[in-house]
């Protein structure tokens, strides 16, 4: 009964957090958390309101979940759109995918490109998943596109940190460098924050296991700090495994304070005003 009980749990959403308000979820993916029509977009977003989510920032994998995506900033003001092809799906860079992208990022909804960047875990475990050399070549485009439409880069990293860091000094940095999702330890925090970036942490720094990520968390500039779902996956502790919406997002931002010593509210009016700035999200 007890294996019963914990598989359904898994299948249930967490009970909503205390409101908290100001706050933007700066990654999250609505199409995946169920939003594929305005109407569902918009239980989403209410949803979230009631707690004090104001805005939200959906973002793309594939060139499905960008067309996804811009819809959704348009069918809601609550919502805005980061559109490019996650590293694991590089190969689908073809010139009929870059010229759709460039007109994307043009739309006034679209407020970021990514997230992209480097992604070695699922090389060799995936066979769709794009090599090495593939996701390099994806990886610069992206950051160009991004230099060149003169909108932040989303970054996703996984286990890839030297390599990463490495195509970016290359390539030189957009004016505005979003670490999506951080996962690193500190000396690669200190190095992102030497370059100016902001570290965005999603629910993963609330696990019982993440000491160090939640140091890193501890150090950021508030300047720097942003705050995500990654909805539907990375739920904040204690409902790890349940599934994750935008409503979510003051349970990590709780753990956010309490790591960083700091009010509550203040590290929401924190949080909500960086995300605002970084992504020029107007006021509610």
């Amino acid at each position: 009964m007890e294996a019963v009980s914990k598989k359904n749990r898994r299948r249930e959403p967490p009970p909503d957090p205390e409101p908290l308000p100001g706050l933007v979820d700066a990654h999250t993916h609505l199409a995946a958390c169920g939003g594929r029509s305005a109407e569902s977009v918009t239980a989403i977003l209410d949803h979230a309101q009631r707690v004090g989510v104001e805005q939200v920032v959906t973002v793309a994998d594939d060139m499905v979940d960008a067309r996804w995506a811009l819809q959704a900033a348009h069918w809601d003001a609550r919502a805005f759109a980061a559109v490019g092809l996650h590293p694991t799906h590089a190969a689908d860079l073809d010139e009929a995918a870059r010229t759709e992208l460039e007109e994307m990022v043009a739309d006034e909804r679209v407020v970021a490109v990514g997230e992209t960047g480097l992604d070695n875990y699922w090389i060799g475990k995936s066979e769709d998943c794009a090599d090495a050399a593939t996701q390099r070549e994806a990886f610069a485009w992206h950051i160009d596109l991004a230099k060149r439409c003169g909108k932040p880069l989303m970054i996703h990293n996984r286990e890839a940190d030297r390599e990463l860091l490495d195509v970016l000094a290359a390539e030189g940095d957009p004016e505005t460098v979003i670490m999506h999702c951080f996962s690193g330890d500190r000396e690669v925090a200190r190095e992102c924050l030497d370059r100016g970036y902001l570290l965005s942490f999603s629910g993963t720094v609330t696990f019982l296991n993440a000491v160090e990520l939640q140091a890193a968390a501890s150090l950021v500039p508030e300047a720097q700090l942003l705050v995500e779902t990654d909805a539907p996956f990375l739920t904040p502790h204690p409902y790890r495994g349940q599934p994750n919406q935008s409503y979510c997002i003051p349970y990590t931002a709780r753990a956010l304070a309490q790591i960083r010593r700091v009010d509550v509210e203040h590290m929401a009016d924190v949080l909500g005003a960086n995300a605002r700035r970084a992504y020029r999200l107007p006021l509610q």
